[in-house]
């Protein structure tokens, strides 16, 4: 059976998962929902330092229950917050990567809903409007209220949620109507030559992190992951830094942490194998490694 979402966004989607946790409740799938990919989570009260890759697709995230303070920050930039409660949404079409942090309101479920908008849906919306899609873009938005977005999004949440088979004309009717009206109000015309930088369209990050995940025990290699994106070693690095705001290296270095990590809270292994499970030697090089990214020993993260 061909897969119901396409691969570009489908892994867009994918990739952003690993980076906020959280339980997903419902996942877009089939043909009503070719042009998007949508899902609902139920998010942790809690997030700290979150590290959100630049992204392709226009995104909206759509707040369904629950009140938070929300932060964010440029990787360089100082902390920015808004309070929001449900009906509030943010809308980007990141060009960088950047840093989110929340804590939600205790006692109450914080959901949200998130919406990647298909390019081919945008452009028919654009041409509707008289509009070059080569010379629009969606304006980030932080916390904005709009009732409108709401009553499109709602409708949306309610087929995504639903027992039955979502209806594909009624949630294309929804889905257009929703990329007319965000490009009428939250669009700016980009002036010609305004090139952005080069960044991995998200199948190809889905693909690299893919591999780093399964093969963190190996050494590092660069030429691998270039191969795996068909680029040259520079461009890909290029790219990828453009993406997640760090180098290949360095970002492997995190996942292999992350992984100890893990292992530390969730197993009862000794030290040296788990330092050998994520690719490091000797206990004494790892225990220097998992310092320097968290600031504390292996030992006393156990501990925690």
């Amino acid at each position: 059976m061909p897969d119901p979402i396409p691969p570009s966004r489908r892994s867009a989607g994918h990739a952003l998962e690993q980076y906020i946790n959280g339980d997903k409740i419902v996942q877009s799938a089939g043909d009503a929902w070719k042009e998007v990919e949508a899902q609902i989570f139920r998010r942790a009260p809690f997030e700290e330092n979150v590290l959100v890759p630049a992204i392709a697709e226009p995104l909206l995230v759509w707040i369904i229950s629950g009140e938070a303070r929300v932060e964010e920050r440029e990787l360089n930039g100082g902390w920015r917050g808004t309070e929001v409660r449900a009906g509030a949404f943010y809308l980007t079409q990141a060009g960088a990567p950047y840093l989110l942090r929340w804590q939600a309101r205790a006692g109450v479920r914080f959901e949200v809903m998130h919406l990647y908008l298909g390019f081919e849906l945008i452009e028919r919306a654009a041409r509707s409007l008289g509009l070059n899609p080569a010379r629009v873009s969606m304006r980030d938005l932080s916390g904005a209220s709009d009732p409108l977005v709401s009553a499109l999004l709602s409708g949306l949440a309610d087929e995504l949620r639903a027992s039955h088979p979502a209806d594909s004309l009624f949630v294309r009717g929804l889905l257009d109507s929703l990329s007319i009206h965000l490009l009428r109000n939250y669009a700016d015309r980009q002036a010609a030559g305004g090139r952005k930088p080069a960044q991995l369209p998200a199948w190809k990050l889905r693909k690299v992190l893919e591999h780093m995940d399964a093969f963190l025990a190996e050494p590092f290699c660069l030429q691998r992951l270039a191969e795996i994106c068909a680029m040259s070693r520079f461009h890909f690095s290029r790219a990828f830094h453009n993406t997640l705001g760090q180098s290949p290296s360095r970002w492997f270095i995190h996942r292999r942490v992350e992984q100890a990590k893990q292992m530390l809270r969730e197993t009862d292994r000794q030290i040296i194998d788990i330092a050998l499970a994520v690719g490091y030697g000797s206990p004494g090089h790892f225990a220097q490694v998992f310092r320097r990214e968290t600031g504390i020993s292996p030992g006393e993260y156990r501990a925690m």
